[in-house]
């Protein structure tokens, strides 16, 4: 047999490093919780998982060994695969906190006339319909957006060394975050509008992720419920104390999503910068 076959690279030391390891860790965590829920709690929980994930991603770019291996001259296509990435994850981000934020304003704008109301029916009937009205445009930009973006996913193969394996592991780390930013999109468009998404996509989750589908069928989503009960509002078929409780529920999710997302932006940022440095070095 060739002896070649045998060559280990010199330029990363056969033990894992314990960061390595840890973004391992992340990882896994991360894809047991996509597996599990997907309610506006639980993708805030998910966010934060991958903030801790980038940062550990961003230690394991500052070590040398790391940098060798990602500045050797034929790793540096894929590189700038993961720039590309890293773009798209930002681009992605972008789109979620723009519908986060037309979101909110329009609850806030609810809650205004709620809260100054004096029996004017139609000034509501006017802000309702405002609502529902922007409501339809952030679902045709996320839909559009989802459809755009599905390229985003890497499709690494088999590492059969421990350069391609960081480079693998790195891209696996680009994957899972798209899945979680993909898994808000598709709570803030809600479920009714995310069964008119390609049957391939839901044929993939059904295959991979059986476990996932079913909470989605389940889990509460904010966004849809206060949906339903304005339209049912509109009808005069609702009370508005309930809508209360729920618009005050949906700006705080809507709040806590958008602090999460705008520290992992900082993140992804950080890590754009680092592997532009190992690229030009």
């Amino acid at each position: 047999m060739d002896a070649s076959y045998h060559t280990r690279s010199n330029s990363f030391p056969s033990r894992r490093h314990p960061i390595t390891s840890e973004v391992d860790q992340h990882l896994c965590r991360l894809r047991d919780s996509q597996s599990t829920s997907t309610s506006s709690s639980s993708i805030s929980h998910q966010i934060l998982g991958l903030q801790n994930l980038h940062d550990c991603v961003d230690q394991l770019l500052q070590l040398s060994m790391s940098q060798q291996a990602l500045a050797q001259d034929q790793k540096k296509q894929s590189v700038d695969e993961l720039l590309n990435g890293s773009l798209r994850l930002l681009d992605i981000c972008s789109i979620a906190k723009d519908a986060l934020l037309q979101t909110k304003e329009s609850v806030q704008g609810l809650q205004s006339i709620f809260r100054r109301r004096r029996g004017d029916d139609l000034e509501l009937t006017i802000e309702v319909k405002k609502y529902l009205t922007s409501r339809k445009t952030v679902k045709k930009t996320i839909q559009k957006a989802l459809k755009n973006l599905k390229g985003l996913k890497h499709r690494s193969s088999s590492p059969i060394c421990e350069e391609q394996e960081m480079i693998s592991m790195l891209k696996e780390v680009d994957s899972v975050t798209f899945n979680v930013i993909e898994s808000l999109l598709s709570l803030i468009l809600g479920p009714r509008a995310s069964s008119k998404l390609s049957s391939w996509s839901v044929v993939s989750k059904l295959i991979m992720q059986p476990k996932q589908v079913a909470c989605e069928e389940t889990d509460p989503n904010e966004f849809e419920e206060v949906d339903a009960e304005l339209s049912t509002l509109l009808n005069k078929k609702s009370t508005c104390e309930n809508i209360k409780i729920q618009l005050q529920e949906l700006e705080s999710s809507i709040q806590d999503l958008e602090d999460g997302l705008e520290s992992l932006s900082r993140r992804l940022i950080k890590t754009r910068v680092s592997l532009l440095n190992i690229l030009n070095n």
